[in-house]
């Protein structure tokens, strides 16, 4: 595989082999706590997932906006008492948001509002921690295997990176007449999420097999089922974003009916915003933002059963059970899809629809991984 590598790629280049016999420098139990931080990473991994469905119940509550200030430290307490829940209260009542859409609402319903966003923003917090303790730790006791320090190290710096687009994203609808925050900066927010989702679960699946294990491994990989499922990876990455646009909108409210957009193949006065033609439709226009994510989602079922196809074909059983899982997941995937559109994105389903996209995710970068690592069988076994 000739040319650019990818950020999820596994080894270094220029990575000497290790000897005949030995399991390399990053097998070696002097040399790195390969489990732990095999085990660190999971954690990571399940937090930033839990994130990501949090942030998906904090948009489809319209709670984000609830908390009007950026404070990554004295923040971690919420209100601990009546003055200051009414203090936080007074903040809020001089945003956009509650002007024109909450005008209505009172202290009992703005906290619950407050600790979704609360919540979401400690849960972030929290993240930023466990990675810290962990990197820090492992880093002072030189217990990093070789080849890994910058790895970890920027899985946190893509973390902190997240917690300003966070805050970014925030601001965005505290200001003019805005009533939620800007579908472009969310649909940043939620893409970096799942790369770093991806960066740990990649990292993951490489720290569960030895250095000299995935080096025997890669003479045997199968690029075209590797190119495949980079495909279906870069095309689900568009996907979500797309969706966090649908999101941003509320283009999954307006259009409940399938395979039809309320009567129309093609969404009506799809190229114009507030009345004026302009290019920002593509990403503003509730009816063409939701025409663009149904047909994306099309292309990935498509190009899903293609390597499918391309995955039974594998001489490896691990390989194909893999590509399988794919297959039935994005099946699934895709009835969520439809299911939440013809609901207008009630609450459960479309948070339903967003765990889907992480299972679909984390399910095509093991296919991916084992494409590129096949896991060798055995016939007397049966897993050939």
């Amino acid at each position: 595989m000739a040319g650019k590598r990818s950020i999820f790629e596994e080894m270094e280049q220029g990575q000497a082999a290790p000897r005949q016999g030995s399991g390399g420098m990053i097998d070696a139990p002097a040399r790195g706590a390969r489990g732990a931080i095999r085990l660190w990473l999971i954690a990571l991994f399940l937090m930033v997932a839990a994130m990501i469905v949090v942030g998906g119940l904090t948009r489809l509550t319209d709670s984000g906006l609830s908390i009007t200030e950026w404070r990554p430290v004295m923040g971690a307490l919420p209100p601990m008492s009546e003055a200051d829940w009414q203090a936080e209260f007074t903040k809020y009542q001089a945003s956009p948001q509650f002007r024109i859409a909450n005008a209505h609402m009172d202290l009992a319903a703005f906290k619950a509002i407050y600790w979704w966003e609360w919540s979401h923003r400690e849960l972030g917090r929290l993240i930023g921690l466990v990675w810290a303790v962990g990197f820090f730790g492992l880093l002072l006791a030189k217990r990093i295997p070789p080849g890994w320090t910058q790895r970890l190290f920027l899985i946190g710096v893509l973390g902190g990176v997240q917690g300003a687009i966070g805050w970014w994203m925030v601001a965005s609808g505290l200001t003019g007449s805005m009533i939620s925050v800007a579908s472009y900066r969310l649909a940043i927010h939620l893409g970096l999420a799942f790369a770093i989702l991806g960066l740990a679960a990649w990292y993951v699946l490489l720290l569960g097999r030895t250095d000299s294990d995935l080096m025997t491994a890669r003479r045997r990989s199968e690029r075209r089922l590797f190119g495949l499922s980079t495909g279906m990876m870069h095309m689900l990455m568009l996907q979500i974003v797309l969706g966090a646009l649908v999101a941003g909108i509320d283009a999954g409210r307006n259009y409940p009916t399938w395979p039809d957009m309320n009567g129309h193949f093609f969404p009506e006065d799809a190229f114009s915003v507030d009345g004026v033609v302009t290019w920002r439709a593509l990403f503003e226009n509730p009816g063409l933002v939701q025409f663009i994510h149904r047909i994306a989602g099309y292309a990935l079922f498509i190009l899903g059963i293609v390597a499918w196809v391309r995955g039974r074909q594998s001489a490896h059983a691990a390989t194909r059970a893999a590509f399988n899982a794919v297959m039935a997941m994005l099946v699934v995937q895709v009835a969520l899809g439809i299911w939440t559109a013809l609901s207008a994105a009630t609450l459960h389903v479309a948070i339903t629809h967003q765990i889907g996209a992480i299972l679909l995710f984390v399910l095509i970068l093991r296919a991916r991984h084992l494409a590129a690592y096949p896991v060798q069988g055995s016939i007397r076994e049966g897993t050939a």
